[in-house]
């Protein structure tokens, strides 16, 4: 009986790992603009790169565009979501204000597990940083931000960040990319000061630091927007 079990479920079991690694080779590709916005997916093509049927391709493809980087168009066509650079202004705003009321919301109601899970995943991205790790610095700093709203014990802000998080993750990269992945130091001491400033539940100071960080990031995205967009096709106006 055992044996009818396992081969039956031997099958799914295939899937779902093929499922994963075609979305995380996907998301990876994305991410580092290497399949640019607008790029078609076909899922044929992709079927015969990765030795594979169409199903876990399909699966892979929905769940990339559940996060906002692949576009499942009426006429049953898919590509890579566009940046929509119109809206950066609207995108700008949102994601400051959400560092600040996050901020605010963590030095106020954190507890003491809130702080050993934020301090790990600072350390985590310190090592990212100097591995110069682009794709692990956007993750770790995801999970980072995160966990920061996670600690102001409001999960509808908590839920709107990850999505900004999530929306913002190729404008990351860019970022990144500004400082050929090699982030200045004093930007990394930023979560550290963030990081005091919850700890000691000082509120003004946890607001003051999640602008000063949000304001960091948006002008280096603005200066790279403004100082030559032929060299980045991709951000081309939807």
């Amino acid at each position: 009986m055992s044996n009818e079990i396992d081969r039956i479920e031997a099958p799914e079991r295939k899937r779902g790992s093929g499922v994963k690694h075609v979305y995380g080779i996907l998301r990876d590709e994305i991410l580092e603009l290497s399949l640019a916005p607008g790029s078609p997916l076909d899922e044929v093509n992709l079927a015969e790169r990765f030795g594979m049927s169409r199903t876990p391709i399909r699966e892979a493809l929905v769940r990339l565009a559940g996060e906002g980087l692949v576009e499942m168009l009426p006429n049953r066509s898919t590509m890579v979501a566009n940046i929509d650079v119109l809206n950066l202004n609207a995108f700008f705003d949102a994601i400051t204000l959400m560092y600040r009321v996050t901020m605010r919301l963590a030095a106020q109601n954190h507890r003491a597990g809130d702080l050993a899970r934020i301090r790990v995943l600072q350390a985590e991205y310190t090592r990212t940083v100097e591995a110069h790790d682009a794709l692990a610095m956007i993750s770790v700093n995801r999970e980072f931000h995160a966990a920061i709203a996670e600690a102001g014990r409001n999960p509808y802000y908590h839920s709107l960040m990850v999505r900004l998080l999530d929306d913002g993750r190729r404008l990351l990269r860019l970022y990144y990319q500004s400082f050929d992945d090699d982030l200045p130091r004093q930007y990394v001491g930023e979560h550290d000061e963030m990081i005091a400033a919850i700890a000691a539940r000082d509120i003004d100071r946890a607001d003051a630091l999640g602008r000063q960080h949000a304001d960091q990031i948006v002008g280096q995205i603005r200066r790279l927007f403004a100082s030559d967009l032929r060299q980045h096709p991709e951000l081309r106006v939807q």
